[in-house]
Parts: C-alpha cells; sequence; structure tokens
C-alpha cells in the first residue's frame, strides 16, 4: 500500500457511506451483501466484512437475524441547549441545566450516597471516598431515552439539609444555583469541558446504541467562590445530538 492510501476497507466503507449520504442507499435499504461488495470493489471476504463493520460502528447501518444489514434512519438531530442565560425560577433541572432545544419530554432520576471515587474527588476538590450525593438522570422524549446525566455533590455541604437530595424536600427539581443559594452558598462561576468517547455498555443499552458508537460528554461543575459544589457528566449519543451555546455579550 502506498504511503498516504487508505487500506481497501476503509476504501470500500467510504464509497457505501457517500452513497447512504446522497440517497442512493436510502434508510430501510439493504445494504449490498458481503459477495456482491466483494465483487463489485474486487476486494476479499475480510475487506467486504471490514467495510460493513465499519458502517455498523457509524451507526449507519444494522444487521437484521436472518435478512441482512439495512440502512439505518438518519435521525433528526436533537439539539442540546448550553445558556449563559438565567431561565425563570421554578424551572426544572433539566429545562434549566440540560436543556434541549426544542424537544419536550419527561425525565426520572434516582439518588442515592456513595463514596467518591478518584475522578469525582478530583473535580469535587474533596478526598477520595468522602461521602457524596450521587443523582442520575435520563430524560426521556416519545418513550425515547436521549440523554443522561449524573450528577455528584458533596455532603460534606449539603448534608443535612433541605436540599440534600436534588429532586426532593421543598426545592425538589430546581437547579443548582438556586437550591445552593437556599442554604447560603453563592453559585458565581460554572464550567464546561466537552469531549467525545466511546460509549460505556450501559449507556448504549440505555441510549439505544450500539457496540462502537461514540458519545459526546459535556463534564459541567458549578462553583462558589472558587470551591466546586457540584459535579456533573451529561451524556448523549454524538451522531444524533448537536450542542447550541447562546451566550450573553457583556
Amino acid at each position: 500500500m502506498a504511503i498516504g492510501e487508505q487500506p481497501a476497507y476503509l476504501r470500500v466503507a467510504g464509497d457505501l457511506r457517500r452513497k447512504i449520504a446522497n440517497g442512493a442507499l436510502p434508510p430501510h435499504s439493504r445494504l449490498p451483501s458481503q459477495a456482491r461488495i466483494r465483487e463489485q470493489y474486487g476486494v476479499s471476504d475480510t475487506v467486504a466484512l471490514e467495510a460493513r463493520r465499519v458502517l455498523m460502528a457509524e451507526g449507519l447501518v444494522e444487521g437484521r437475524s436472518g435478512s441482512g444489514t439495512y440502512v439505518r434512519d438518519r435521525p433528526r438531530p436533537r439539539r442540546i441547549a448550553r445558556s449563559g442565560y438565567r431561565l425563570p425560577t421554578g424551572a426544572s433541572v433539566f429545562r434549566q441545566e440540560q436543556s434541549i432545544g426544542w424537544a419536550r419530554g419527561t425525565w426520572g432520576s434516582t439518588s442515592e450516597q456513595e463514596g467518591a471515587g478518584p475522578g469525582v474527588a478530583e473535580r469535587l476538590g474533596i478526598d477520595p471516598g468522602e461521602r457524596v450525593m450521587r443523582t442520575r438522570y435520563a430524560f426521556r422524549e416519545d418513550e425515547e431515552v436521549v440523554l443522561v446525566s449524573t450528577s455528584w455533590e458533596p455532603l460534606a455541604l449539603t448534608g443535612r439539609t433541605p436540599v440534600m437530595l436534588p429532586e426532593e424536600g421543598p426545592l425538589a427539581g430546581r437547579g443548582v444555583v438556586e437550591r445552593m443559594a437556599a442554604i447560603g452558598v453563592v453559585v458565581d462561576n460554572v464550567s464546561e469541558e466537552i469531549g467525545a468517547r466511546p460509549g460505556t455498555a450501559e449507556e448504549l443499552s440505555v441510549l439505544g446504541g450500539v457496540p462502537g458508537h461514540a458519545v459526546m460528554v459535556i463534564a459541567r461543575t458549578y462553583y462558589a467562590s472558587g470551591r466546586p459544589v457540584e459535579t456533573a457528566d451529561v451524556v448523549a449519543p454524538a451522531h444524533r445530538s448537536r450542542l447550541v451555546y447562546h451566550l450573553p455579550v457583556h
């Protein structure tokens, strides 16, 4: 193979990807069989198989037992809006902090205490093993989970207060800023780091992905006078999500 030349399986996958993109292979159509790919492109069975695996990992096609491989629907990207503007008091945790630009849906959550792992401890500026309240959210639209989030708050700060459980008590469902204000903690800054990685088996089973699918991760931390008071990982399928930022100009 010459320098700069693509491996054969990527060349084949690229051509099939273009056909999917331009409609030559529309949604629900059957991908050419392994034998047909081998004949059409003059490649081996191994190359044909690897090309199909690439398209499956990208979420463009899916296998159906006993039937073959088919082009998947191209879902409308969901807009995950990140805003520097304060939403009205009383906005739900998802509307206020992980608001979906145009989606309307429901969410569920569970909270439990645990010892902070090394990564969470570093983000919260506490020692590993210190107690935190972990809350997991799943946001649904049309019964489909489109976003999951896990947040951690140090119990040294919120323990034995009315806001210890984010989704229970007098301020249930309020945003971090309002909940912290209720116990005299003034949140004045938030940071977000955005990255992508392969989804874990647990995440993909909830989000409806397949092994190899990438997820987009927003690692968010709220601060009060430099002290981290809450950190969270917001996870969405990378192939059907778009981040949209709306920031005020000062």
